[in-house]
């Protein structure tokens, strides 16, 4: 094969392989939609039982946690996009999806902190171990959000 040919036929490949993972990439923004819009339906669902059956710190937990569980797909369905138009894929968006991840466990163990203490001292000494990590781990991300949008304004792409 010459190598007019074969530059052709590495041409010809890297165009299917593009064509291939921009139909992967829209059956999984489709099915992430199709989750997100699931979601949502949940959230309101438990946005109406928290608000009938009258409002406490333990019955919101269920709607807190839905709500940011639904920004969290909606980040990763944004990374899909991103990686579906621009064909890289960029940092930013899956340190914000474990920003949000290490946030909404933070907010549901300290929600659920009332009923730490009756579940025994283990329970309670195990969330608060989890709790130190996970504050440590938002720190962290912060800081690579931080150094990523300093470094390389390529590093964050832009919304659309």
């Amino acid at each position: 094969m010459k190598s007019g040919g074969r530059s052709r036929f590495r041409e010809t490949v890297a165009r299917i392989f593009s064509t291939v993972e921009d139909i992967v990439y829209v059956v999984l923004g489709v099915l992430l939609a199709a989750g997100l819009a699931a979601l949502l339906l949940d959230a309101a669902l438990a946005f109406w039982h928290t608000f009938a059956s009258g409002v406490s710190s333990m019955n919101i937990i269920p709607f807190l946690d839905r709500t940011l569980l639904v920004l969290m797909v909606v980040e990763i369905l944004y990374t899909v996009q991103v990686s579906f138009r621009e064909h890289v894929l960029v940092p930013e968006p899956f340190v914000l999806v474990a920003l949000i991840a290490a946030v909404r466990r933070i907010l549901v163990i300290t929600a659920e902190f009332g009923s730490l203490m009756d579940q025994g001292e283990g329970a309670f000494r195990y969330a608060m171990i989890e709790l130190g990590l996970l504050t440590v781990m938002a720190g962290v991300l912060v800081a690579c959000l931080v150094g990523l949008r300093k470094r390389d304004k390529e590093a964050v792409a832009e919304r659309a």
